[in-house]
């Protein structure tokens, strides 16, 4: 018997330290290949099921390589359950001496900074943002790390956030009269000194970004680097990769310069009518757009003269701005900062709205308060791939869906991946026992203007069988909104009290919070709650898929790299758009069956899975579950 095998045995330390653990050969042979990937020095994307304890297989490899290992996972929710669940308990379990360190983006700690300059200005009129301060100043005085996911009683969403913590852009660095006692600076130097070092993707491409332009890192070196919920990769690199700058920081810089102008240039009136007239041009800019949820290619902006015009307008104001704090700049390390600003974003502007480069794509997206300019790399693989080149380093990749049907090449050619080592291990559940998937007959066609109503209809059975416990998982926002407004009329009509809950409504957590403590709850949600959501037991016995999750034809990128594709000789929908669907439906579809004791129904309403040539394809990647169109059988499920 392997080291490795006697610690994850019926009787290993594991076992014994765990409540609840059991052997699981596919999580045994997980952690051999990670652990012998760690030692060559090599690079292994794995897929591992729900179930299969992967969390586990990679940590304990990690805390006995007696190296440096950087682990990045895709969300700070998930962050914080390594670090204050999973990792001390294998560390416990191993007697391990491995230092840990957990290091977030700059936005997620408190600045002392701002916020003693929110706190002397005493500008919240509103008696709970100025509660929320208040609270925030105690935590502050008191706390070792700043980290804002340990405040309680300040929302996600309270307007205060923006105010007391610092970004990139606004940090004065070494410059600060409070850097000695600056948390971002603490929690990296904890980093710098660990040996397992917890992070977020969008943490790990923002040093990457950094280390490319020439910027002090923000990670230390490292013998490996793990990457869990890895299949979220390609986006991620895409956007760090990439280029954006939105109308919310025209606004913040706006802002900021007002708050700096009346302490430092109260002599100089033109610099605080700069920065309104750039508020301004930033909020109309905004307003030129009708609807939210939108996506225009660069050229559909060009052809739209109010939306250009104000565009333009604000590169104007930009630059007026840029004019009138420069001779200010000099005055104090704050309007020197601000300025700086000014000049990076007005150039940025300028770069976006010239001729576009024939390997990214220039495209905007509009959102309810703001409006992002982005340029995105038609394919980061050789980008990605470069990073793995400059390093002598193991790469571990995993999570529950990168592949399809057991092929990795999709995933792989994303991040240029195109020496890795693959692995694949189903779940260990009973999934023909456990649950079934249900398509049901006589659906209209997904762009049919009725759909999301039939949808409803459909489901309605279901969910009076279940007695809610239901996700209803949409692939768009607008669908979303108009199920809940139509199922709540439906549920009405069949005097079923059942409670909705739609994403949105409030913070995830909350929602999730809500959700296992109602009586016969019904959520409904879009693309947050396709993955990262873990409800398990009873509380949740039906997920309902509206439709296969392609993405829409004319959304700008998904268009430019078809063209790309197509130009070279490939097959867009089967390299890249069904296989892009296939690991997002595995996501959603992963969010019924849990541990071992779950059972429900995956309703998949979309008629291209039983009658396209696809269809096939795609639940074959699903997981291996008892199948039925008929709602009969569906309904007899929940009293069998």
């Amino acid at each position: 018997m392997s080291e490795i095998e006697h610690l994850f045995s019926e009787d290993g330390p594991l076992a014994r330290a765990l409540p609840g653990f059991r052997t699981r050969a596919q999580q045994i042979e997980m952690a051999s290949r990670v652990e012998a990937a760690m030692e060559q020095r090599s690079v292994l994307v794995v897929e591992a099921g729900t179930g299969t304890g992967k969390t586990l297989a990679y940590l304990i490899p990690a805390l006995r390589s007696g190296g440096k290992v950087i682990l990045s996972t895709g969300t700070r929710t998930l962050q914080d359950q390594l670090f204050h669940r999973d990792l001390p308990a294998a560390r416990a379990a191993l007697a391990s001496p491995a230092t840990v360190a957990l290091l977030k983006g700059r936005a997620n700690y408190i600045c002392h900074h701002h916020l003693q300059r929110s706190s002397e200005e005493g500008r919240f009129q509103q008696r709970e943002t100025a509660h929320h301060l208040q609270l925030i100043r105690s935590f502050a005085e008191h706390s070792r790390s700043g980290d804002r996911a340990e405040i309680s009683g300040v929302p996600e969403d309270s307007p205060i956030w923006p105010h007391v913590v610092s970004t990139r852009e606004d940090c004065l660095g070494s410059d600060c009269p409070q850097f000695k006692d600056c948390f971002v600076f603490e929690a990296r130097k904890r980093a710098m000194d660990a040996d397992i070092v917890v992070v977020n993707h969008h943490l790990f491409f923002a040093d990457v970004w950094l280390r490319e332009e020439g910027v002090a890192e923000l990670l230390p070196a490292c013998n490996t680097v793990i990457f869990d919920e890895a299949h979220q990769l390609p986006e991620t690199a895409g956007l760090f990769f990439g280029e954006s700058q939105s109308s919310s920081q025209w606004i913040a810089l706006a802002r900021d310069t007002q708050i700096g102008a009346a302490i430092h240039c109260k002599d100089s009136p033109g610099v605080t009518q700069a920065a309104r007239a750039l508020d301004k041009s930033a909020r109309d800019f905004r307003l030129a757009f009708r609807e939210d949820a939108q996506r225009w290619n660069q050229e559909r902006l060009r052809s739209d003269r109010t939306a250009m015009q104000a565009l333009e307008q604000c590169g104007k104001a930009l630059d007026l701005f840029n004019e009138q704090l420069e001779p200010h700049a000099p005055r104090a390390p704050e309007l020197e900062q601000l300025w700086q600003r000014g000049l990076a974003q007005a150039q940025q502007l300028q770069r976006w709205l010239g001729a576009t480069p024939t390997d990214a794509i220039r495209w905007l997206e509009v959102f309810s308060h703001a409006v992002m300019l982005n340029s995105t790399p038609l394919s980061v693989a050789e980008l990605f791939a470069s990073q793995l080149g400059q390093h002598a380093r193991s790469w571990i990749f995993t999570s529950a869906t990168l592949s399809v049907r057991g092929d990795f090449s999709h995933y792989c050619s994303q991040l240029g991946l195109n020496t890795a080592e693959t692995a694949c291990w189903d779940s260990p559940f009973d999934y023909a026992r456990q649950s079934l998937l249900y398509v049901p007959a006589g659906m209209p066609e997904p762009n049919s203007s009725g759909y999301t109503a039939a949808v409803i209809d459909a489901a309605l059975p279901l969910l009076e069988a279940s007695g809610g416990r239901a996700f209803l998982l949409f692939t768009s926002l607008r669908a979303m909104r108009e199920a809940t407004t139509l199922l709540r009329t439906r549920l009405a009509e069949r005097g079923l009290d059942f409670p909705l809950l739609m994403q949105g409504d409030a913070p995830r957590g909350e929602l999730l919070t809500q959700f296992r403590t109602l009586a016969h709850p019904v959520l409904l949600g879009s693309q947050s709650f396709w993955e990262g959501v873990d409800v398990r037991g009873e509380a949740l016995s039906l997920v309902v898929i509206d439709r296969l999750p392609f993405s829409p034809p004319d959304d700008p990128v998904l268009a430019a790299r078809i063209e790309h594709i197509r130009k070279q000789g490939g097959n867009p929908f089967m390299d890249y758009q069904l296989p892009y669907a296939v690991i997002t439906l595995k996501q959603g579809a992963g969010r019924l069956i849990r541990d071992e004791a779950d059972r429900g129904v995956l309703m998949i309403c979309d008629p291209r899975l039983v009658d396209k040539p696809y269809g096939r394809r795609i639940w074959q990647s699903l997981p291996p579950m008892r199948r039925s169109r008929e709602i009969a059988e569906a309904v007899a499920f929940f009293s069998a």
